[in-house]
């Protein structure tokens, strides 16, 4: 009875990898999909995520969950850049060459971290809003 717990034990083990692989792999095969880092004013820890930015929102999903569901939604209209910087010693979970964007937004102040190649293209998305949005 034991030997059959232990191999339903494991093969749960294993449909929960495969999914967990087979929802990140989704997620970064979308366009405008990039790893982005964030942190909301209320915590001082960093999140890695999948961000997709697109249409009028962001979607960040966090990297380390089964969820289907986006755990932050950022609409591009309620969204402005205040300042952008590297990432120093109060950041010690990113890594060296990321960049930090300091963000308000309708949600709250947010810090979002990312590679220094997709900062062009996502400073461009945020500034490419409608006129009166």
């Amino acid at each position: 009875m034991t030997t059959i717990l232990l191999v339903l034990l494991g093969l749960l083990v294993v449909v929960l990898v495969v999914v967990f692989l087979l929802r990140r792999r989704f997620l970064l095969s979308g366009l405008g999909a990039v790893t982005m880092w964030l942190r909301t004013s209320d915590s001082p820890r960093w999140s890695v995520g999948v961000a997709w930015y697109g249409g009028d929102a962001l979607l960040w999903y966090r990297a380390l969950s089964l969820s289907v569901r986006p755990q932050h939604r950022l609409c591009r209209s309620n969204f402005a850049v205040e300042s952008q910087r590297r990432a120093g010693r109060d950041d010690l979970a990113l890594p060296e060459d990321v960049v930090v964007l300091s963000c308000s937004t309708a949600a709250g102040h947010r810090d979002l971290a990312m590679d220094r190649s997709t900062v062009t293209g996502f400073l461009s998305w945020v500034e490419s809003a409608p006129p009166g949005q």
